[in-house]
């Protein structure tokens, strides 16, 4: 049943110029009928150079709005209208507004899992993987990092150089994972390394044998001469890992790392999508996009600095 459904959307994205996108903490039947696959931003740069005019973001509405932002051009669908981003939500425009007057001189530095609206008032983004380096060439020393703290510690951690302000928010559910976890999961694989995103909280990093954005956790895990790992970020990466190296083990860091809002899109969400029964088109004004694209602009500058 599930290869049949595959099949029709294979179909029907082909026959209605759709190119489906598809976040690598999508389940994996998913996974298997996207063009193209890997974190937010990298989808959004890749959605840019399709010549598809629709794009199906399978993930949250955040990847959506990048998408939207970047490609303005294109018609935008998000998978499920309910796929929020909790970490996203938890810091909008009114609140930095309010926030910005006690940090004058400080560049606001803002995680890509943020709203379009935010980011309008954000000087550059950063995703996890070229946070540290971003933030490093940045020339002015004080730095208001938001939304996530856990990341925003790791970047300090890595650029002591830098007067990095935090505010209180992130992931809650890498925020969730704890010391014990990291004790339970070292009782029961003595030995094995445990890779871990920067989202979790800075104890946990510290125990942590390898650091990284969801990319560099997988590339971590494929290059390395070691067969079992301990993966601390969402439970899905562990269950693709697991069907590209079946003669690897991957073990999860908590049960707990389930997104929920990721875990919202099905495979027959996909297919009523790519008929034109489902998802939500993401529409973002002409200011919208041209201000928050300014901060992603600067990420770009930035890393490549």
């Amino acid at each position: 049943m599930i290869r049949d459904i595959q099949q029709e959307i294979l179909r029907l994205k082909k026959e209605n110029d759709i190119c489906i996108l598809a976040h690598s903490y999508q389940a994996h039947e998913i996974l298997e009928v996207a063009d193209h696959t890997g974190d937010s931003y990298a989808l959004a740069v890749k959605a840019r150079s399709v010549p598809n005019k629709t794009v199906l973001m399978c993930g949250v509405r955040f990847m959506a709005e990048t998408v939207k932002i970047l490609s303005p051009e294109k018609r935008v669908v998000l998978s499920h209208p309910e796929a929020g981003c909790a970490m996203a939500d938890m810091m909008d425009k009114d609140i930095i507004e309010q926030v910005k007057p006690l940090y004058k001189d400080y560049t606001v530095v803002a995680y890509v899992n943020t709203t379009a609206a935010l980011k309008t008032i954000c000087d550059v983004c950063v995703t996890s993987s070229s946070a540290v380096q971003i933030v490093k060439n940045i020339e002015n020393k004080n730095i208001l990092f938001i939304p996530d703290c856990n990341l925003g510690a790791y970047v300090a951690a890595q650029v002591p150089e830098k007067n990095i302000k935090l505010l209180s928010g992130g992931c809650p559910i890498h925020a969730a994972v704890s010391r014990e976890d990291v004790e339970n999961a070292k009782a029961l694989h003595p030995g094995v390394k445990i890779l871990v995103h920067p989202e979790c909280r800075p104890e946990i990093v510290e125990l942590a044998d390898f650091v990284g954005s969801t990319s560099e956790i997988m590339d971590f895990a494929r290059s390395s001469e070691d067969t079992e790992f301990i993966i601390g970020t969402e439970l899905s990466i562990a269950e693709h890992l697991q069907y590209e190296f079946p003669d690897k083990c991957f073990h999860p860091l908590s049960v707990g790392l389930v997104c929920k809002n990721m875990r919202l899109t099905t495979l027959v969400d996909v297919y009523n999508c790519v008929r034109g029964m489902g998802g939500e088109e993401i529409e973002l004004d002409a200011d919208t996009i041209r201000d928050a694209k300014h901060c992603i602009d600067e990420m770009i500058r930035l890393n490549h600095e």
